[in-house]
């Protein structure tokens, strides 16, 4: 073969691999700045005066089987990648059957440390899906240091039905969603559940 033939070859061949180191790496880069999605719930229904570490009573376990039933395959992938919850048992129990459907292990968080939660989700679990169990007070303050919407509403002392989904992109405006799961007292009361809606506010 001519000497300038295979040049041209050679040439040729080490452009197709430096395209192909390229196109990986630029799908790896892609990959790792994928949207995370951080979805935030508070334990479901308690007895009132049980006091603080109290379990679920028998309309929160319910609530806590349709929580496994609606974010089981909230991925068509795999479904939640990490689940976090504080030590106490009314929050341990809400995500019990999610855990074990999905056979995750719960991950313990401090209530008094949520910077840390911040911290390890947006680096070891960025790309994927994770559910916080967080008290009522918590979610309105964790939220926007996400990035998420500052406007996210006060919860009522019986309202355990919100599951706030926050989409954090790596480039672009972080979405807040709200959606409702289980029964409500509007159910009760013969009124239609409200649709899912963005939580207005930046």
């Amino acid at each position: 073969m001519d000497p300038r033939q295979r040049r041209k070859r050679r040439r040729r061949a080490g452009a197709v691999s430096a395209f192909m180191v390229f196109a990986l790496g630029l799908a790896f880069f892609f990959e790792s700045q994928a949207t995370t999605t951080v979805i935030f719930v508070r334990h479901a229904d308690t007895l009132p005066g049980m006091g603080e570490d109290q379990g679920l009573s028998p309309a929160g376990a319910l609530r806590a089987e349709e929580l496994a039933r609606v974010l089981g395959d909230a991925d068509v992938v795999q479904g939640v990648d990490a689940i976090f919850s504080p030590a106490l048992r009314a929050n341990q129990e809400t995500v019990a059957p999610l855990a074990r459907q999905l056979n995750l292990p719960v991950l313990e968080y401090d209530l008094d440390s949520t910077r840390e939660l911040r911290k390890r989700i947006l680096r070891k679990y960025k790309g994927q899906v994770v559910l916080v169990v967080a008290g009522p007070e918590l979610i309105p303050s964790i939220i926007p240091k996400l990035q998420g919407s500052k406007k996210v509403p006060p919860m009522a002392d019986a309202e355990y039905d919100n599951i706030y989904i926050v989409s954090i992109p790596w480039y672009g405006k972080v979405k807040t969603l709200r959606m409702h799961y289980g029964a409500r007292p509007e159910a009760v009361n013969g009124l239609a559940p409200s649709s899912p809606s963005e939580v207005s506010g930046g």
